[in-house]
């Protein structure tokens, strides 16, 4: 067997489901928990630092049966940016989807400064994103500004 069908036999295929590609080796675990892919009863797959040519080394997770809806997507923009989702049917691939952050981000994070009305008042966060590439994010309310690293994902 030749060594590149070793690697694409490292991790199973994946009948229908959702496989999250690219994601940065460091990130992996943050994701999962993002995800809160231990209270699932989904198939889980999850692989680190597999060969990639594009980053070095990467983490992927396969989920059967799952499909993301935007505010999930969101979640993981705001952990790793720049990661593929593969939308997979019947062992194909049928859309691969690169994962942005948005320009606007509603009741996913929350704001790090306790005088903001979010954090006093029952209303969900509104955070423009100011910087997509640092990740930095500004309350809609306080304007406070948040770098990637501070980030607290409700």
């Amino acid at each position: 067997m030749s060594a590149q069908k070793k690697r694409e036999l490292q991790v199973a295929a994946l009948e229908n489901g959702t496989a999250i590609d690219h994601i940065p080796p460091d990130q992996l675990f943050k994701v999962a928990h993002l995800l809160e892919l231990e209270k699932m009863n989904n198939t889980i797959t999850i692989g680190n630092n597999f060969y990639s040519k594009k980053m070095g080394r990467k983490g992927v997770i396969k989920i059967a049966d799952k499909f993301f809806e935007e505010d999930e997507i969101n979640r993981i923009a705001l952990i790793a940016p720049n990661v593929i989702l593969n939308e997979i049917r019947d062992f194909e691939v049928i859309g691969k989807y690169p994962v942005t952050l948005p320009d606007e981000l509603v009741g996913i994070v929350k704001c790090n400064n306790k005088k903001c009305i979010t954090n006093n008042e029952p209303m969900r966060t509104r955070f423009d994103v100011i910087d997509k590439e640092k990740g930095t994010i500004r309350c809609r309310y306080c304007e406070r500004k948040i770098n990637k690293e501070d980030i607290v994902i409700k």
